[in-house]
């Protein structure tokens, strides 16, 4: 059992306050993804759990053991760090199997492992090269196979695919869950990239100023953002937001349309995601100002009541610049924020 607990953790470097009270459970062999901007603290949060970087205050458990006062060495962990950090002089099989020879394991138990994970990452054909003789993706295949064929209870990755070109981080996306799920190890994976978050974790915890603001699956992360910032951070393009004031009895105006909501009399913000919106006799008006082609549907930038506002329409819709047009919000896909706590209200 590898379940990673982060309880309390807190770090100050100086005067600047890195991490805020941060709780969080990693279940036995869940993936989970740590999402937000550069200055968020996730990758100071990965080094704590490492043990690169001391909290200030605050535990990590992993397996039910304490681990915040043991060596990297001694926490049965592995690293893939981003720039794949592999040795130029040693072959691709030298390269795998450093940390086991490191272990003092026998040659045949090396070996062993060294094809094994190398078959999971689909670089056994490699073993005999030198790591300069590989491509970007293949030298990070084997800073992946590296870290697996140690068998640590978990593995943490820090941005493992951010030098890799578009395509490369695609396929690499599908493997790596793939090889991960199959060596049954608890990970954690530090990125800024909602794409790879999305497709790849088991739930995604999104961070900002050194807070969570909201851990869960991706679908519900995307569905049922629990504050502002997750709505706008997530999502591309993220979600719309428009002031709405109460009518009573649950009844809002936005835009000047009347919307049903929840029923309090307090100023709240409307939110909807561009692909809820639906052409309709009746809904919010809109001007078309900038409409964009994107293949199988149109991102249509819009104004309406002042705002800025954004629809993803199919690709046969009769929409140019200047157009008025009538779009209604699916009503449960609607979100609503509270605008002084920016938190969720329904």
């Amino acid at each position: 059992m590898a379940e990673i607990q982060i309880k309390s953790v807190a770090k100050k470097f100086g005067d600047y306050q890195a991490l805020h009270d941060i709780n969080l459970t990693i279940a036995d062999q869940e993936f989970m993804v740590l999402l937000g901007a550069s200055g968020c603290g996730k990758t100071t949060l990965l080094r704590i759990v490492a043990g690169l970087e001391t909290a200030t205050t605050g535990e990590v458990w992993i397996g039910g053991r304490r681990v915040d006062h043991l060596a990297p060495k001694d926490r049965g962990i592995a690293m893939v760090f981003q720039n794949y950090a592999v040795f130029p002089h040693l072959t691709v099989f030298e390269n795998i199997g450093f940390g086991l020879r490191m272990r003092k394991l026998p040659n045949a138990e090396v070996a062993a492992r060294v094809e094994r994970v190398a078959g999971l990452m689909h670089i056994d054909q490699l073993l005999k090269r030198y790591s300069g003789e590989l491509s970007g993706g293949q030298r990070q295949r084997v800073a992946v196979a590296r870290a697996l064929a140690m068998e640590p209870d978990v593995i943490l990755m820090d941005e493992p695919l951010s030098n890799l070109d578009a395509l490369l981080r695609m396929e690499m996306r599908a493997e790596l869950k793939g090889v991960l799920a199959e060596s049954n190890t608890t990970a954690i994976y530090v990125t800024h990239d909602q794409v790879e978050a999305m497709s790849m974790a088991d739930r995604i915890s999104v961070m900002h100023q050194g807070k969570i603001v909201q851990a869960a699956s991706p679908i519900e992360v995307y569905r049922n953002p629990a504050a502002e910032f997750v709505a706008s951070f997530i999502g591309n393009p993220p979600m719309n937001f428009l002031p709405a004031q109460s009518k009573g009895d649950g009844k809002w105006s936005v835009a000047g349309q009347v919307i049903d909501g929840p029923k309090t009399g307090k100023p709240l913000t409307f939110a909807i995601r561009p692909e809820d919106m639906r052409p309709a006799s009746t809904g919010l008006t809109a001007t078309a100002k900038v409409v964009e082609p994107l293949g199988a549907y149109l991102l249509v930038t819009c104004d309406v009541g002042g705002a800025l506002f954004r629809a993803v329409l199919d690709s046969d819709t009769p929409v140019k610049p200047g157009d008025r047009l009538t779009l209604a919000p699916q009503p449960d896909r609607v979100r609503w924020f509270d605008p002084e706590t920016t938190l969720a209200v329904a």
